[in-house]
């Protein structure tokens, strides 16, 4: 996904523990007039509470931007990998 004005890369610096990532199969969005919220977690089926592992909060047109910029993603999967299967 680009960032700032699409003109120039943006480079970007990642320490050890962010770089090796989170697993997560269950996503909360949640909006208000100013801002969106995703929660990410790793829920296990036999637990009747699950913690989020992560918030994001970002501003509406960003969200949208992130949203064309995933379903571009899929396509691009989808072409080389074969359909997701929902």
């Amino acid at each position: 996904m680009a960032g700032g004005n699409g003109n120039s890369p943006i480079n970007l610096d990642i320490d050890e523990a962010t770089a090796r990532g989170m697993y997560a199969n269950f996503a909360a969005i949640a909006h208000t007039p100013a801002e969106f919220m995703i929660d990410f977690a790793f829920v296990l089926p036999q637990q009747s509470k699950n913690k989020v592992s992560a918030r994001i909060i970002t501003s509406p047109s960003h969200m949208k931007n992130f949203a064309a910029a995933l379903a571009d993603n899929i396509r691009k999967y989808e072409e080389q990998f074969g359909e997701i299967k929902a």
